[in-house]
C-alpha cells in the first residue's frame, strides 16, 4: 500500500542569474513499512527533499501526497496539524526543548495536539528506548545517544505515517550510531513503521531496504536491496 507519493516535485531558489534548482522533477512512491535511505553529495537536493516531505518547506511545483492527503495544498494551520500527527522528524542535533524533561519532551506532540498521553503506550516506548532511568533528566544531562533516543521517541509518540530522519547519526560516535540505526530498524520491522533516512554514511545506507541516490536535484538511482 502506497503511503507516500511524490509527483513531479521541483524546488527553485532565487531568480535569474542566482536561480538554483534544488529539485528537478522528482517522482517516486513509498509503500507502508519500507525503510528507505536517500543518499547524495552535498548540495544534491536530498535535504531539501526531506524538508518538503516533512512539510517544513514548500515545493515550487509538484505534489507530496501522504496517506491520500496532498500536503502541498494545505494552508499553514492545517499543515501544522497534519505534520504533528502524521510525520515524525528526527534531526542530527536532536532539537529537544532544553527546559523540558525527557518525559515532557517525549509527550510534547500529544500535549500540543490536546491529547492525553496513554501512559501504557508511553511506558512501553520508554522501555524500548532504554530511557526509564532518565525521565526526569533535562537534555543537557544526557549523552548524545540518549538525546537522540528521546528524539526518536518524540517522533514516534503519535504513531505517524512517516518517520523522517535527517542524518540522525551525524553527531554520534560509531557505537551510538549503531544503536540508533538498530532502534530505527526495530521500529520499522516490529511496528511496520515507514522510515525515510538521509545519510552520508555508506554502512547505514546499505542497511536500508531501498536506496535512492540523488544528484543535482534528480534521482539517478532507485534500487530495492535484498538480504
Amino acid at each position: 500500500m502506497k503511503i507516500l507519493e511524490i509527483k513531479n516535485l521541483s524546488k527553485v531558489y532565487g531568480t535569474g542569474d542566482t536561480m538554483v534548482k534544488a529539485l528537478d522533477n522528482v517522482s517516486f512512491s513509498v509503500n507502508k513499512g519500507e525503510f528507505v535511505a536517500i543518499v547524495g553529495p552535498s548540495g544534491s537536493g536530498k535535504s531539501t527533499l526531506l524538508h518538503i516531505l516533512g512539510g517544513v518547506d514548500t515545493p515550487t511545483e509538484g505534489n507530496v501526497i501522504i496517506e491520500k492527503t496532498d500536503i502541498s495544498t494545505l494552508d499553514e494551520t492545517a499543515l501544522a496539524i497534519f505534520r504533528r500527527r502524521q510525520i515524525g522528524l528526527v534531526y542530527q542535533f536532536y532539537n529537544l526543548i532544553p527546559i523540558l524533561t525527557v518525559e515532557e519532551n517525549l509527550t510534547l506532540p500529544l500535549l500540543l495536539d490536546g491529547r492525553k498521553p496513554d501512559q501504557k503506550q508511553i511506558n512501553s516506548l520508554i522501555e524500548k528506548l532504554n530511557l526509564s532511568e532518565r525521565l526526569e533528566h533535562l537534555p543537557n544531562q544526557l549523552s548524545g545517544g540518549q538525546q537522540q533516543r528521546v528524539s526518536i521517541g518524540r517522533a514516534l509518540i503519535n504513531n505517524p505515517a512517516l518517520m523522517l530522519a535527517d542524518e540522525p547519526t551525524g553527531n554520534l560516535d560509531s557505537k551510538n550510531s549503531k544503536q540508533i540505526i538498530s532502534l530505527l530498524k526495530y521500529f520499522n520491522k516490529e511496528y511496520n513503521q515507514t522510515v525515510i533516512i538521509i545519510t552520508h554514511d555508506e554502512k547505514i545506507a546499505l542497511s536500508a531496504d531501498r536506496l535512492i541516490s540523488i544528484e543535482d536535484g534528480k534521482i539517478v538511482r532507485d534500487e530495492v536491496r535484498i538480504g
